[in-house]
């Protein structure tokens, strides 16, 4: 058996990696850096050849346009090569997430889809990492509720639906035990990191300048912006069972996280 990760470099690709090499697993990584590139499908037989299961992560989003294209072509990719099983990273409450999943099964091979809602990392490994060190989370959504999930959760249900086995179709909803408001999870991040974090509703163009402070570009942070506006509108105010389907035990809650990352210094 050997795992194809497609999005190896990023923030579940890099964890699954490290825990199917702790299993003895063979993987290989695929991502620009090794010549992996999502524009040009004539990159994509080398990585999948001689795989057996794969887990795709496109970024920044499977809601964009043009991406079910891609989630097409490489569902049929992949059962030309003779994988087995697939396990999909989607967003919860995006219609344009729902036709990559489609897209991607219309291949053939059995597919897990993931889909998860917001990241509790994204606050101390993404977007938001410079915005809780300023102590201001200027979001373009109202103060709505969500299920924030621990990425170590999600990297520890992917491995157990790339190595299970009874591949077959299924999809899971993964979050976090509590529902959250952006003013809760800064009061949160406010008690854990010792210095106080407000939430404050902005438009499109005052989210993406405050970005830009980090380095993130406009062509980068303004299609994330309205997507925001689109799917925070309180669509995702449910919790999923994914994570005690998929590993037997409960998720892992967004005080636990704020608190092992300010004990790492990573907000300080």
């Amino acid at each position: 058996m050997t795992i194809l990760i497609l999005g190896g470099a990023g923030r579940t690709g890099t964890r699954i990696h490290d825990r199917l090499t702790a299993r003895g697993v063979p993987t290989r990584l695929a991502s620009r850096r090794t010549g992996f590139d999502w524009d040009r499908p004539d990159t994509w037989p080398a990585a999948l050849h001689g795989t057996t299961a794969a887990y795709v992560c496109f970024t920044p989003d499977l809601g964009f346009p043009g991406v079910p294209e891609k989630m097409g072509a490489l569902g049929r990719a992949a059962a030309a090569a003779g994988l087995e099983r697939l396990v999909l990273l989607s967003g919860r409450g995006e219609e344009g997430a729902r036709a990559s999943e489609a897209a991607l099964r219309e291949g053939g091979v059995p597919t897990a889809v993931l889909r998860c809602s917001w990241f509790q990392q994204n606050f101390s490994e993404h977007f938001l990492t410079g915005p809780v060190r300023r102590g201001r989370l200027l979001l373009p959504a109202p103060d709505v509720p969500e299920a924030f999930v621990d990425v170590d959760d999600v990297a520890d249900a992917a491995v157990e639906a790339l190595t299970r086995t009874d591949p077959g179709d299924a999809t899971y909803e993964l979050s976090g035990p509590e529902l959250l408001t952006f003013t809760q999870v800064a009061a949160a991040l406010s008690d854990a990191g010792g210095r106080r974090v407000v939430f404050e509703a902005v438009d499109v163009p005052t989210f993406v300048a405050d970005l830009a402070a980090d380095g993130i570009p406009a062509e980068e942070a303004e299609p994330l912006g309205y997507l925001f506006t689109e799917i925070l509108d309180g669509r995702n105010a449910s919790l999923g069972t994914g994570v005690e389907q998929l590993l037997g035990r409960p998720a892992s809650s967004f005080g636990a996280y704020a608190t092992a990352t300010a004990l790492r210094g990573v907000w300080s």
